[in-house]
């Protein structure tokens, strides 16, 4: 079982990784066309705001998984164990309600894109909607079609060519990270429930680096 989460764990933080090093490189690309050679990457912007809501979305969910995200835990540490534990429960239950209306909406922001009808309901979804407007022959500004995905084109935009990447791709994260946002939620709900932890945050973690680079300073003097 740990193997299979480090193996997990691999693949989120490669991934995270170089969505970050596409974002470093295309950016210094652009900026050695524009300076170097008086000439401008056109779609590079674009992409490298794409790959950065990507960073941070994704991100996002894999901090609630390593409980990495900022947190106040000054009240768990005044009271005993079991007040804790209650009140962590309470915490990730606001915090998958929440999730749970992200993932929503969300789902509904893409679906259009995809061609695909939008949960009914206001707040939770009833069904989903009989009739929408389909808006998935929208297109991105710069970012060029990629050959690999013009079958979406028969797919979703009824044999209509695309020009531009259709934003049903880089929009594609919203759902996908709301959900693993809800999954999150969810094992750290598990979590505090069997008692291993009883918050959603690390505590006092920059503390305790800071402890360990005093110890470091203290063998070296």
């Amino acid at each position: 079982m740990q193997q299979r989460h480090s193996f997990v764990d691999r693949i989120e933080e490669t991934l995270i990784a170089l969505l970050l090093g596409l974002m470093t490189l295309i950016t210094f690309a652009n900026v050695i066309a524009r300076f170097g050679f008086n000439s401008n990457i056109l779609w590079a912007l674009e992409l490298t705001v794409f790959l950065f809501g990507w960073l941070v979305l994704l991100g996002a969910s894999y901090a609630v998984k390593k409980h990495s995200h900022l947190g106040v835990d000054a009240i768990l540490n005044m009271v005993p164990p079991s007040a804790a534990r209650i009140m962590g429960l309470i915490s990730v239950a606001i915090c998958l309600v929440f999730s749970l209306l992200l993932l929503k909406g969300a789902y509904d922001y893409w679906a259009v894109f995809a061609d695909l009808p939008p949960t009914s309901g206001r707040w939770f979804p009833t069904g989903f909607e009989d009739k929408f407007r389909s808006q998935s022959f929208y297109e991105v500004q710069d970012v060029p079609m990629i050959g690999a995905l013009r079958f979406l084109e028969d797919w979703i935009n009824y044999g209509e060519e695309y020009e531009k990447l259709p934003k049903v791709v880089p929009y594609l994260v919203l759902p996908v990270s709301m959900a693993l946002m809800v999954f999150r939620f969810f094992q750290a709900a598990l979590q505090i429930w069997r008692g291993e932890t009883d918050r959603l945050v690390a505590s006092h973690e920059v503390e305790d680096e800071i402890e360990e680079v005093r110890a470091l300073q203290g063998e070296h003097d």
